[in-house]
């Protein structure tokens, strides 16, 4: 006779799963979620000192606070704002 626990189950595997995650991020880069669909992107840590990429994260700072669930940076803008922010870096 016994009873099942599921959610310490996936609240272990979530945590297995987020902890893997930050070994795909190379050193000198962070991950980024993005949008409203959290998309997981890996971006220099070059792009911190960056006026306009600083822009885009004051503003999710004044709109959402610092509240980062995914385990790393969480922009909540669009996808594509975030998307022509980035590109306009790579080109610098």
């Amino acid at each position: 006779m016994g009873f099942r626990l599921p959610g310490i189950r996936k609240a272990s595997f979530a945590a297995n799963q987020a902890s893997s995650k930050a070994v795909d991020v190379p050193k000198g880069y962070l991950a980024v979620y993005v949008g409203e669909k959290m998309k997981r992107f890996v971006i220099p840590i070059s792009y911190l000192n960056q006026p306009s990429f600083q822009d885009l994260l004051n503003e999710a700072k004044e709109e959402f606070g610092y509240d980062h669930p995914m385990g790393g940076l969480t922009i909540p803008c669009k996808e594509l704002e975030f998307l022509n922010v980035t590109s306009y870096l790579n080109d610098l």
